[in-house]
């Protein structure tokens, strides 16, 4: 891949946060340009790619996420300032590199762009490509305790790929971006696998992953630790237990703070990798299960309380929905009906995200997002009508013109499931702020949502 990738433009000086995002996404003809050799060749320029501290980095299909969330909140508990890349983001860029829990500056973001750039000497990157080597850039010159690096897409060739971790987690795996990893579970494992190395360990999430996964792991000469194979957990939801084959046991666990039905698994994942590591990053019990029940993943099953209980979520492949319909049907709401917001991009199956959830809600509200690519409400009605025929429609339209809709059919009591993408959340939480910022008795029944919260996503 990459041979039409090309330089595009120049960033010239000054540039702030936005002019150097809009430049980034200019650089190359590509948005997606799978491959290391770019990113070593700047990487090792810039003297990011043998980081000092310990580097957890984390693939997977659905959970990742989660599991960044869990391994950050543990280590800050434990007085460790991590630095921490996660990707997309729900509101603004700075989200996705954190430093001992807090968003880098524009300044710090800048500074670090323009160090990429200057190492970069002409070779193309794309935007993800320039963004992972500034991140790098960004904890190197913050001088982080230990380096959390979520994979973007797939593993073996992403971009995150070019620094060797201490631990590689790999979350549940699923079909998604079969264009890019493939349209088989099989060929899916094998990218991400690709994130283990030769006799380091690596930490499998979920119980039943692809054979190809375990078959890579044993090609590679990775130490394996999965569910049933070097760790267990048992127990409830609360007081329950995490145990390692070397003799690592953490018991009385509390809830975990992100809500989902594989978030013990998720969470069980981060307790072991870190267990995996303590002899170089020692944690005492307490501030685990501190940062166990403290974690927070906002757009992730994010419940919010109202006149109308809100529940959001960046669902958007089969797993993803299948496990969102499997908590609404353990988790009723309280009193009044469940209706669905859905709007997504057009690069996912429409089949997928809805056949989950058929007959199990009352009523669905289908919006176009504003962004392009977007399936449009009528695109997504069709399909509801035929998997779910007897549940009613209630609005198809424009994003923005949902909430007048609601207004005629949610009451007290009700529940609303907002799902599809980031996208989704994003728009769904910043359009409530607005909404509800601007007008006494408009937007009655959205969400409430300060500034605070939205931006601690």
């Amino acid at each position: 891949m990459g041979q039409d990738t090309r330089l595009m433009a120049d960033p010239g000086h000054p540039r702030d946060l936005q002019q150097w995002l809009a430049w980034q996404e200019r650089l190359s003809v590509r948005e997606i340009d799978l491959g290391l050799e770019r990113v070593q060749r700047v990487g090792a320029r810039l003297g990011v790619l043998d980081p000092a501290v310990p580097v957890i980095t984390v693939a997977g299909t659905n959970g990742k996420g989660s599991i960044v969330a869990y391994l950050e909140a543990m280590l800050s508990a434990g007085g460790y300032r991590c630095g921490t890349y996660t990707s997309p983001h729900l509101f603004v860029y700075n989200e996705r590199v954190r430093v001992g829990g807090r968003p880098c500056s524009d300044t710090e973001l800048v500074a670090a762009f323009e160090a990429v750039e200057q190492a970069r000497d002409g070779v193309p990157l794309t935007y993800f490509e320039f963004g992972t080597l500034a991140a790098l850039r960004a904890f190197q010159e913050a001088g982080v305790d230990v380096l959390l690096l979520e994979v973007g897409l797939g593993g073996r060739l992403d971009a995150v790929n070019a620094v060797d971790p201490d631990v590689a987690v790999i979350a549940s795996i699923g079909l998604d971006h079969a264009d890019w990893l493939g349209d088989t579970l099989s060929a899916v494992a094998r990218e991400k696998a690709g994130i283990m190395r030769r006799d380091r360990p690596a930490v499998f999430a979920a119980p039943d992953m692809p054979p190809a996964l375990w078959e890579a792991a044993d090609g590679l000469g990775a130490r394996v630790w999965a569910p049933g194979h070097g760790f267990s957990r048992s127990g409830g939801d609360d007081g329950w237990t995490v145990s390692m084959d070397d003799g690592f046991k953490l018991a009385g666990l509390p809830t975990p703070g992100i809500a989902g039905p594989h978030q013990r698994d998720n969470a069980a994942a981060a307790i072991t990798a870190l267990g995996r590591i303590r002899h170089r990053l020692p944690l005492p019990g307490a501030a685990m299960t501190r940062g166990l029940a403290d974690a927070r993943l906002p757009g992730r099953c994010q419940t919010i309380a109202g006149p109308v209980e809100w529940l959001v979520d960046i669902a958007h492949n089969a797993d993803a929905v299948a496990g969102l319909a499997g908590h609404l049907r353990t988790l009723p709401p309280a009193a009044g009906r469940t209706w669905v917001l859905l709007g997504a991009m057009a690069r996912k199956e429409r089949e997928d995200l809805l056949a989950p959830l058929a007959g199990a809600v009352d009523g669905y509200f289908l919006v176009t997002l504003p962004q392009p690519g977007a399936w449009t409400g009528p695109d997504l009605a069709e399909v509801a009508a035929r998997l779910d025929p007897h549940t009613p429609v209630h609005f198809v339209g424009p994003a923005a013109s949902v909430f007048d809709a609601m207004d005629g059919w949610l009451r007290p009591g009700d529940r609303v499931v907002a799902f599809g993408s980031f996208h989704t959340v994003e728009w769904l939480l910043s359009a409530a702020r607005r909404e509800t910022g601007d007008h006494a008795t408009r937007g009655q029944w959205l969400p409430r949502i300060d500034d605070a919260v939205a931006r601690s996503a």
